[in-house]
């Protein structure tokens, strides 16, 4: 007896617990539309409809994954049938209707999993059903869940049902993936789209839950919930009820980070500090620190990738956008880091984490990628520089280059590659990916005091070919002479060089080679010739492929057949040519059979 009761007792214990998980994640389910969280548009769009009688007879919902979707369907359809519904579309949410839509046991509103009824016997019991009239309702709803996953003849089935309901019917599809929607579904449904929740409203909420539930939370710990959820309000609610039962009464942001395997702001703040001024001991020992007090290693990899996320957008100055890696209060910070690294120098760091993130989910030894990552990350250098260097040098400028005619003192390679940097660059650092230029030493063995003159570039070879009219045909064969490809072989085909204009080279290709003129006039093959006309000439020509109006080029005349060859032929032991003699020798030759050619005299006959 002492036993059966005891089997009883943790079974209604096991129950009450259950009921106890429960709360959070229905009790506290949106039972009015303003209840729904980040979708005020749409439910204000809901509400006037039910108030002005427009009502569409099928409506789409589609979204990212616990935003809504499903809430929102039974909230409209308990404001269709409720029969406390005031003017306003508010359901009373106390009637026996409403109760049971909420619970989702109402005879009149079906809720179908389109994952597990997704073929086409399903839909044909639907459309049995649909001429039914509904029981105690006004309106028969059928609310089809992830409906992306119905086959195709499922959809087929479902398409004249659809167009032409009978009045009283309501559909409701909800999906997160609308692309897997036939147009023909598409195109007879209203369709809603519900966005991402804002990290503000994920942490209000939660706040109301903790208070309900009678928990003190730290600001901060609401809002890495917030941001752990990625805009969605049921990940953050499971996320939540898992801290509510991992912590006490006062959950501070370490709990939260020792739930979820993450590191602390300061932590990944550090980190990237020890990156920018290229302190790589300092980055793996705080690697192997973050490691060691229980931070997954794949969990700070997504920390990584969040905060070169979050310099990326403060370096183009988007400063008001929300943050995912780090709170608010760190805003500063990667303000400061920003603007110390260089946008150039952040992308190609988040690339190269991105790049490792990837490669870590396929091997056994993530670690050594992420420190490897890290490493190299601290051998970039000042991006944003290099660009500015190589523009002033496509400018002319030369940069800081001492010019040809001012002596100055010879720098050692080291000395003259490294910038300044401001970031307090070590000594010990990779130098820059642009090898160091060299100074010219006259004389090698000078001391190191003695300035000695830095030697100019040898000066550009002077013009070969005098640009004046009456230098085509010079020109032309000059140009022939400098191809090696087979625009050498079209160019071949020029009928004519004219001169018709100050800075106007015509090549005229004759009405039967066409095709040649076309090879020769594309973008690459006329940079290419002109640049080889400016080298000759020593000034900028452009180059025009024009037809020749002239008639077409002559046929080419007909060559009498060749001669047979005589069968007369002779056999030689020893020739004179000493090649012959050479491999006669390398390969064993004896006799040597030597045949006239058919132009020779003695195959003439």
């Amino acid at each position: 007896m002492d036993s059966r009761r005891l089997v009883v007792l943790q079974h209604a214990l096991a129950i009450n617990m259950e009921a106890q998980y429960t709360v959070l994640a229905r009790r506290f389910r949106p039972q009015t539309f303003t209840e729904v969280v980040g979708q005020e548009r749409i439910a204000q769009t809901l509400r006037n409809a039910i108030r002005e009688g427009r009502v569409a007879h099928a409506y789409l919902f589609t979204g990212a994954r616990g935003v809504g979707k499903t809430s929102m369907a039974r909230i409209f359809a308990k404001a269709l049938n409720c029969p406390n519904c005031n003017a306003e579309g508010v359901p009373c949410n106390n009637c026996e209707i409403c109760n049971g839509i909420s619970t989702g046991q109402d005879v009149d509103v079906s809720e179908i999993d389109g994952a597990s009824n997704r073929g086409i016997d399903d839909i044909r019991s639907l459309r049995a059903n649909v001429g039914v009239k509904s029981m105690r309702s006004k309106y028969k709803v059928y609310i089809i869940d992830e409906v992306h996953m119905l086959t195709k003849e499922a959809f087929n089935a479902l398409l004249k049902t659809l167009e032409e309901p009978p009045p009283l019917v309501k559909f409701i599809f909800c999906t997160t993936e609308p692309n897997k929607v036939p147009d023909t579904i598409l195109s007879r449904c209203q369709r809603f789209d519900f966005g991402t929740i804002s990290v503000d409203n994920i942490s209000l909420r939660l706040g109301q839950l903790a208070e309900a539930e009678g928990f003190q939370v730290d600001p901060a710990a609401l809002e890495l919930v917030a941001r752990r959820a990625a805009g969605s309000m049921r990940d953050s609610q499971s996320l939540f009820d898992q801290l509510l039962a991992f912590g006490a009464e006062k959950i501070t942001s370490a709990d939260v980070h020792r739930l979820l395997g993450t590191a602390p702001d300061d932590r990944v703040v550090e980190i990237m500090d020890a990156l920018i001024e290229r302190d790589r001991a300092r980055a793996l020992t705080c690697l192997e620190g973050a490691l060691n007090e229980g931070v997954q290693l794949e969990a700070l990899t997504d920390q990584f990738v969040g905060y070169f996320r979050d310099l990326m957008v403060t370096a183009c100055g988007a400063v008001e956008a929300a943050l995912l890696s780090v709170g608010t209060d760190q805003r500063p910070k990667l303000l400061e880091q920003a603007s110390r690294w260089g946008l150039q120098t952040i992308v190609a760091g988040m690339q190269i984490m991105a790049e490792t993130k990837a490669r870590m989910q396929r091997v056994t030894y993530g670690r050594a990628l992420a420190e490897l990552a890290l490493v190299r990350i601290s051998m970039l250098e000042d991006l944003d520089r290099l660009d500015e260097l190589v523009a002033k040098l496509r400018g002319g400028a030369g940069g800081s280059l001492p010019s040809s005619g001012s002596p100055g003192p010879i720098r050692s390679p080291q000395t003259a590659s490294q910038p300044a940097n401001p970031a307090g660059e070590k000594k010990n650092d990779v130098a820059p990916s642009i090898p160091p230029v060299e100074p010219h030493r006259s004389t090698p063995d000078l001391p190191e005091s003695v300035p000695v003159p830095i030697v100019p570039p040898p000066a550009a070879a002077p013009p070969t070919i005098e640009w004046k009219p009456g230098c085509e045909k010079e020109l032309h064969t000059a140009v022939l002479a400098g191809l090696t490809d087979m625009t050498g072989t079209h160019l071949n085909r020029v009928s004519r060089t004219a001169i018709s204009g100050p800075t106007q080279l015509d090549f005229y290709f004759p009405a039967n080679y066409d095709l040649d003129r076309r090879l020769c006039d594309r973008p690459e093959v006329v940079a290419k010739l002109e640049q080889i006309v400016a080298g000759l000439t020593g000034q900028q020509v452009r180059v025009r492929f024009l037809v020749s109006e002239a008639a077409v080029e002559e046929p080419v005349k007909a060559t009498p057949p060749p001669k047979a060859v005589s069968s007369k032929s002779q056999f030689v032991e020893m020739p004179e040519d000493p090649y012959l003699q050479d491999v006669m020798n390398v390969f064993g030759i004896k006799i040597w059979k030597v045949q006239p050619q058919p132009d020779s005299p003695e195959a003439s006959g």
